[in-house]
């Protein structure tokens, strides 16, 4: 399998952080072939979490029910959705952490995927923001869960999601957000109104006194990725994913994986 974007732990002061795409999976059309959209639901989903958790060297992944809320879960040893334990999943926007051996991972198809880390601390968060989940502060949320937890010097990852010139929105839609989050403004292809997720989400990450790194091409634009517009709902999902490294035996790295290594 391939990443869209992948950091390795070792240069990214101990954390992880991959964006995987839609390629090198097994599940077959109209997801084909990484969707990761139904664990525990789906088994060629379970068999593609397994291996993107072969491609970071961990299996303890965790995921909740992403419900377009602000809701955040803190992932432990007991979480009920963790690995190969399959219990119902906490209805949740974001996660956060500070175990090691566990990776937090949070789905998307055009929302954006935002992983957040502060690597002294050893505190590691995702977020799910898409429009309602942005607009009503789910990143604002999951900094301050983070900095409950010790988190200080916080860094984000922005990840692939549909982009302003293919999110075009009603025109009152579009005016509530930008009036909430003015950094939104945007215009479609067509010269329409539109919301640009990503320089909202990056405009808030800033607010909250985040340094932001952006690995975000469009999902719409780009085949690599599901789109739930570009595909009119049919489609899987991808995801991002963070991880803490360690001395643990659990962790491995097998060299014949292709890494697309980000540049930071």
């Amino acid at each position: 399998m391939t990443f869209s974007t992948v950091i390795d732990p070792a240069s990214n002061l101990g954390v992880g952080v991959a964006f995987t795409d839609r390629l090198g999976g097994v599940s077959e059309a109209p997801h084909d072939s990484l969707d990761l959209g139904r664990p525990g639901v789906d088994p060629s989903v379970d068999e593609n979490v397994a291996i993107v958790g072969a491609a970071i060297g961990c299996q303890n992944l965790a995921m909740c029910s992403q419900v377009h809320g602000t809701h955040v879960v803190t992932v432990d040893a007991s979480y009920p959705f963790l690995g190969v334990r399959r219990g119902p999943a906490p209805e949740a926007d974001a996660m956060v952490c500070v175990d090691l051996g566990m990776a937090l991972v949070i789905r998307v198809a055009d929302c954006v995927p935002v992983l957040l880390a502060d690597p002294k601390r050893r505190v590691i968060g995702a977020a799910h923001a898409g429009r309602v989940g942005l607009l009503a502060g789910v990143l604002h949320e999951t900094v301050e869960a983070m900095r409950g937890m010790g988190a200080r010097d916080i860094t984000a990852w922005i990840g692939p999601h549909v982009c302003a010139s293919c999110y075009e929105v009603p025109p009152q839609m579009a005016e509530d957000a930008w009036s909430l989050i003015p950094a939104t403004r945007g215009r479609s292809a067509r010269g329409t109104p539109a919301i640009d997720l990503g320089e909202g989400a990056q405009a808030a990450l800033i607010a909250d006194g985040v340094r932001v790194t952006r690995c975000d091409p469009c999902t719409s634009c780009d085949p690599r990725f599901f789109s739930y517009r570009r595909d009119q709902g049919r489609t899987g999902r991808q995801a991002g994913v963070i991880w803490l490294d360690s001395a643990e035996p659990w962790r491995v790295s097998p060299p014949e994986l292709n890494f697309a290594v980000a540049s930071q």
